[in-house]
């Protein structure tokens, strides 16, 4: 089966520092099984939309699919490992990312124990295992009747995720567009309900163990450096800028509006004139 190729324009990327997967730096991690700490380390978030479909590329053959138009996130890790062995190849951490826009109002991190950190919410949010990957986003102005403040997410089309090198690439079905981001890297349990290991103060090899039980999730987060807000007030900053394209509309209409006020004007002075 033919398919057709498609470019993906850089729309933002952030890096992370090296060997800060570990909490608040005092996170231990499980040795049953064992999990290096730069299998959770994150290292670079990308952000692309999708371009132009090349020109010399081979049309769709008849009954084929087209091919999936979103964003397209890369996740750079440390090191791939898979500790439980799945067939995916990968199994050492959830990889979760949550997208704001203009029309995100959901401040809780899901079940991570963050929250969002200044105004605004997330509106997409994509999670990653080996064992599978989901998507879930609020309903847009023109599918649901619903406030804003009351909209719950819903399931979208899962994504798809490749492991190229020590980089998680996955393709969504989000809307092209310029977001913020809060990225995270927790430890994956295939024992859990929603396959994240929560911290705890127990010494069990198989657990993660922190200062308190009631400790964040995540072992990492796409932050500044100096940023130690994240674990000690249990919020997170987004990294990138929204952009609102109704505003941008908005603006522009209003510029013409302005414009043409002026003209009017200067026409009705010069016949007085």
């Amino acid at each position: 089966m033919l398919s057709v190729p498609l470019l993906f324009a850089a729309l933002f990327s952030y890096p992370d520092p090296a060997g800060d997967a570990r909490g608040d730096g005092g996170y231990v991690l499980p040795t049953r099984p064992a999990i290096s700490a730069d299998a959770l380390d994150l290292r670079e978030f990308r952000a692309e939309a999708p371009g132009k479909v090349p020109k010399n590329t081979l049309p769709l053959l008849q009954g084929t699919a087209k091919p999936t138009v979103g964003m397209r996130f890369t996740v750079g890790l440390g090191r791939i490992e898979n500790p439980w062995g799945l067939p995916s190849g990968f199994s050492a951490g959830v990889t979760d990312i949550f997208v704001k826009s203009p029309l995100g109002t959901v401040r809780a991190l899901g079940t991570l124990g963050l929250n969002v950190r200044g105004a605004g919410g997330w509106q997409y949010h994509v999670r990653v295992t080996g064992a599978g990957a989901t998507l879930e986003g609020l309903p847009s102005e023109q599918d649901s009747a619903a406030s804003p403040l009351t909209q719950k997410p819903v399931p979208m089309a899962a994504p798809t995720v490749t492991v190229e090198g020590t980089n998680l690439v996955i393709d969504t079905a989000i809307p092209s567009g310029q977001y913020a981001y809060w990225v995270t890297n927790s430890v994956y349990s295939p024992i859990s309900a929603d396959g994240i290991l929560r911290p705890s103060t127990g010494p069990d090899t198989s657990a993660l163990q922190a200062s308190r039980a009631s400790a964040p999730a995540p072992v990492d987060v796409l932050a500044a450096p100096d940023d130690t807000a994240v674990y000690t007030l249990d919020t997170l900053a987004p990294v990138g800028q929204t952009r609102d394209s109704r505003t941008l509309l908005l603006a522009g209409v209003g510029g013409v509006g302005l414009l043409l006020t002026v003209l009017a004007t200067v026409l009705v002075w010069r016949r007085r004139t």
